[in-house]
């Protein structure tokens, strides 16, 4: 698999080799749904809170006596099956919505994702500007033929070229440790500088016995 590469300043230079253990794998659907649901269950917020019987204001007196009505006994005009009443069993508030992955389950995830969208893949020289324009970083993305949402991924970006694509609409800009499938997976065109493609290769390339032995050494080291 190859993908097309650019300078700085978004022209066509020529074609780059993607590596295969990482662009070259059969996506697992099933893998890739729980890993793109578990982002957005993770950053989910739970601000949903309901009032329940002990919530509601009033309620104090017990509507009639316990016996000798021949109506059913309640202890509060607040019972959750009464009109203005709590409400029964529902979210609090307290609720944790995060799922977890194994490691090697995560990385699995990501490889497959970027492996789906290898031919959005488009390598450029580096992510660098001069100075605070948005326009410049508008037109080196429209050289390149970038449309819809664009992730940039680079192993680190300088402050004025953040500065000056952050406020680009459809732009999302993430380190390359920190991309995730649903990022990768919501994205129409996938820009990586050359540097991010060996740091790439360096975290998702190894396979898991070329990872135990490097673990291995370390704790030799140790």
């Amino acid at each position: 698999m190859k993908a097309v590469s650019y300078s700085k300043v978004g022209v066509k230079k020529g074609e780059v080799e993607l590596p295969k253990a990482i662009f070259g794998l059969e996506a697992n659907a099933d893998q890739l749904k729980v890993a793109y649901n578990r982002f957005y269950d993770n950053i989910r917020t739970n601000n949903a809170k309901v009032l329940n019987r002990g919530d509601v204001s009033g309620g104090g007196k017990k509507p009639w006596r316990q016996k000798g009505t021949g109506r059913a006994r309640f202890g509060s005009s607040r019972n959750p099956i009464w009109r203005h009443g709590g409400v029964a069993f529902g979210p609090t508030g307290n609720e944790n919505y995060s799922k977890d992955m194994p490691k090697s389950m995560i990385r699995s995830s990501i490889k497959q994702a970027l492996s789906l969208k290898a031919k959005e893949i488009k390598v450029v020289e580096a992510f660098s500007a001069s100075e605070f324009k948005t326009k410049k970083i508008v037109e080196m993305i429209d050289k390149i033929g970038a449309e819809g949402s664009v992730l940039i991924t680079a192993p680190k970006l300088d402050a004025k070229f953040i500065a000056s694509a952050r406020n680009i609409a459809g732009v999302q800009m993430l380190s390359v440790k920190q991309l995730n499938v649903a990022a990768i997976l919501d994205a129409d065109a996938i820009l990586i500088d050359t540097e991010g493609l060996k740091e790439l290769e360096a975290w998702l390339g190894k396979t898991k016995s070329a990872a135990r032995k490097e673990a291995e050494k370390l704790g030799d080291k140790k």
